[in-house]
């Protein structure tokens, strides 16, 4: 879910969920891998790409996932000189979930 004006997309949160079976997965770099994936298809259902994002919003449920996100942050923006803004806050998450993404786009 999410929302867009104009050429301006924002996201609700972006699950960890596999894309494919909907089941969340204990382990920590699978979660952050599907979270990356899933945003991928938000945007590809948005008319754009992981390209298009200039900021991502990381909640965590504990510092210590950071690890986890940043592995699967480098291989969705491998380019140093082109990967969005972004920011992380520590807060409560349900269903096990133990990090959530919110980004903002701009599409062409």
């Amino acid at each position: 879910m999410g929302s867009r004006i104009g050429n301006v997309i924002y996201s609700s949160g972006i699950s960890t969920a596999d894309p494919e079976t909907g089941e969340r997965p204990d382990d920590l770099d699978k979660q952050a891998e599907n979270m990356f994936k899933n945003m991928a298809k938000f945007m590809e259902l948005a008319g754009g790409t992981v390209d298009d994002i200039i900021f991502v919003m990381l909640l965590l449920k504990d510092r210590g996932v950071r690890d986890h996100v940043d592995k699967a942050w480098l291989e969705t923006f491998p380019d140093a000189d082109s990967r969005p803004a972004r920011h992380a806050l520590q807060t409560e998450l349900g269903g096990g979930a133990q990090m959530q993404a919110l980004i903002t786009a701009v599409v062409a």
